[in-house]
């Protein structure tokens, strides 16, 4: 336990000195949203292009990996979608912005550094490739395109998703996906020099995006919000990893088993919270105080989740290194 703590811990701590910082007026918000821009637009994109260029595409993206990650965040959206209680009670757009907060994980911020260390930066880096993929091609377009025509009942979906498009076309981390696959499609190598300017960028996503996710709780409130904060957050820390898992096994069952690490590497992203600009997204259809107090709660209560994943990942023997 002591060798999960030693992984788990520092994560936890990075983020105690983001919060730290911001409550002690230490960085700005100003200061801390560029802290934020570098990662989403230089570290992110960078660690992305590392991992893709360094092998060949066939060694990088394991269609299998791939469709449990997607079929385990769908079938998490959806269960969410459909949920007695959202469906008497919730919106549409309510439903939708819910379901997003159950099935994308902070893959960048909090899942990578955690990965990182405990299966090595190499690894994690290529997991984080296939749940990126999930995450901004599937799971936010899909929950920003139900929210915006629950939102506006005059709304065509073709209109909602095509807006939708739009803004992800110009996404750095989706471009940094598309420039990686197809340089590593065609077996192009980056200069060495490049090479390892990228490596540096890509050293600083871990650290600098755990600061980051400090800095925004600080101040987040969670007064009123206890039924809908507590729903989100069981669905994203429980839900998701289970439906992930049960991919997970019937894709073995099916086809061939996949890499420990592989297979490790996927719960430990599917366990982690929700993406950090849950909030912000949320705040476009009014929803802004549940997704502050769900993003609180959830990565508050991923240290005793993580540790627990953890835990049961090396007592099955998929990291060995924990012991």
């Amino acid at each position: 336990m002591l060798a999960i703590l030693s992984i788990t811990t520092p994560i936890f701590l990075l983020i105690g000195v983001g919060f730290l910082a911001r409550r002690w007026n230490l960085v700005s918000p100003v200061q801390l949203s560029g802290v934020a821009n570098f990662v989403l637009y230089a570290a992110l994109p960078a660690l992305i292009l590392g991992a893709l260029t360094r092998n060949s595409l066939g060694e990088v993206i394991s269609l299998p990996l791939l469709a449990a990650y997607a079929l385990g965040s769908v079938a998490t959206f959806v269960a969410c979608l459909w949920l007695p209680r959202n469906r008497q009670k919730k919106s549409p757009t309510e439903r939708a912005i819910q379901a997003l907060g159950m099935s994308a994980s902070n893959s960048g911020f909090v899942a990578y550094p955690i990965a990182a260390l405990a299966l090595g930066q190499a690894a994690a880096g290529i997991i984080m490739v296939h749940t990126m993929m999930v995450e901004i091609l599937l799971v936010i377009p899909g929950a920003l395109v139900l929210a915006e025509v629950g939102q506006q009942r005059d709304t065509r979906a073709g209109d909602a998703l095509r807006q939708t498009l739009t803004r992800l076309v110009r996404n750095p981390i989706l471009i940094s996906l598309s420039l990686g696959q197809a340089l590593a499609a065609l077996g192009i190598r980056l200069p060495a020099t490049l090479d390892r300017t990228i490596e540096l960028l890509a050293g600083a996503a871990g650290p600098a995006a755990l600061f980051v996710i400090g800095g925004t709780l600080y101040g987040l409130k969670i007064r009123g919000m206890v039924k809908d904060m507590g729903q989100i957050m069981l669905g994203k820390l429980v839900l998701h990893p289970l439906l992930v898992l049960g991919m997970l096994l019937a894709f073995q069952t099916v086809l061939a088993p996949l890499p420990p690490l592989i297979f490790a590497g996927a719960m430990i992203f599917a366990a982690c919270p929700m993406i950090s600009i849950y909030p912000l997204i949320a705040q476009r259809f009014g929803m802004e105080g549940v997704g502050a107090a769900a993003l609180m709660a959830s990565t508050l209560s991923s240290f005793v989740t993580l540790s627990v994943v953890l835990w049961a990942l090396s007592h099955t023997g998929l990291m060995p290194l924990l012991g």
